[in-house]
């Protein structure tokens, strides 16, 4: 398969690799972008072990709450003023106020159900505000959770909307805490709550790498399962957020400071505006003269 530029560019995006060991990787793995990544992971070459998806798109994450349920959502849109527009932070709360009312299932079903059961449906209001801020508007995807009196919903939102973190912190009611938690995962981006979620076939995966990537570097074999469980135990703590260490404190365990708590973190969502999303390249300064002209 032939090699092209734009292939050698998102390679060296995800791994932050040199484009000569980009355009190796992908010629020796015939053009498979997963397997160039690893490729470059097991010559020790790549310089980031987790994908770095493009920030693409433009919107805001929102948070609600209603009583003992909650709704984290991304919504899209096409430039960044219009997060700005008191219209556009209308429209989040009334989608929020509309998916903790209706609960649906998922961004299909919640378009076609009537605005807060009533009247017009979620997407002919979607389409309403389209008309009026004049940018193409999109609920992209959301996360409904619940709780009991006893639990606490953890919520945050960084940077007027780029990222939103939802968890609910079971068994204690410190919201400040719950916050402090969403605040976490909203900086350290974990992919798992704990290790026991991380599939059997994705720690294989990761030790196989690991072993192939210090026989590389020249260790001996009696050292070599030593050295990858160390390294394993490195591999947890990046995407699971009871082994990381607390955003506001790294010496203290997320784990310990939830137990402390006699507290549990069975679930949570974090969002990141745009992510994976390709974004529209556009030169600001001509298309202003371009409407200057008009």
């Amino acid at each position: 398969m032939a090699v092209t530029a734009q292939m050698v560019k998102e390679l060296r995006e995800k791994t932050g690799a040199g484009m000569m060991d980009c355009k190796k990787a992908l010629t020796e793995t015939d053009g498979d972008m997963e397997k160039a990544v690893d490729f470059l992971r097991e010559k020790g070459i790549s310089k980031a072990a987790k994908k770095a998806d493009r920030i693409a798109a433009e919107g805001s994450a929102h948070v609600a709450v209603d009583n003992n349920t909650a709704v984290l959502l991304e919504m899209n849109c096409e430039t960044d003023f219009v997060t700005k527009n008191d219209q556009f932070k209308t429209l989040l709360e009334e989608i929020a106020q509309h998916l903790l009312s209706q609960k649906p299932a998922t961004v299909e079903e919640a378009l076609q159900q009537p605005l807060h059961g009533e009247g017009e449906t979620l997407e002919a209001y979607i389409n309403s505000n389209i008309a009026k801020i004049g940018e193409k508007l999109s609920l992209r995807r959301f996360t409904l959770l619940e709780k009991t009196d006893e639990d606490a919903f953890g919520a945050y939102i960084h940077m007027g909307g780029n990222i939103g973190s939802l968890t609910v912190v079971e068994g204690t009611t410190d919201e400040a805490f719950a916050k402090d938690v969403a605040m976490h995962i909203a900086a350290v981006n974990p992919r798992y709550v704990s290790r026991d979620a991380v599939s059997t076939d994705e720690v294989e995966k990761e030790r196989e790498m690991l072993k192939t990537q210090a026989k590389n570097e020249g260790k001996p074999e009696n050292i070599v399962e030593k050295m990858v469980e160390g390294r394993l135990g490195k591999f947890f703590e990046e995407i699971c957020l009871l082994e990381q260490g607390f955003v506001k404190d790294p010496d203290q365990k997320v784990k310990k400071l939830v137990a402390d708590k006699g507290a549990t973190i069975q679930t949570f969502a974090r969002y990141e505006v745009g992510e994976g999303m390709e974004k529209k390249e556009d030169n600001f300064a001509e298309e202003v003269m371009s409407q200057v002209k008009k």
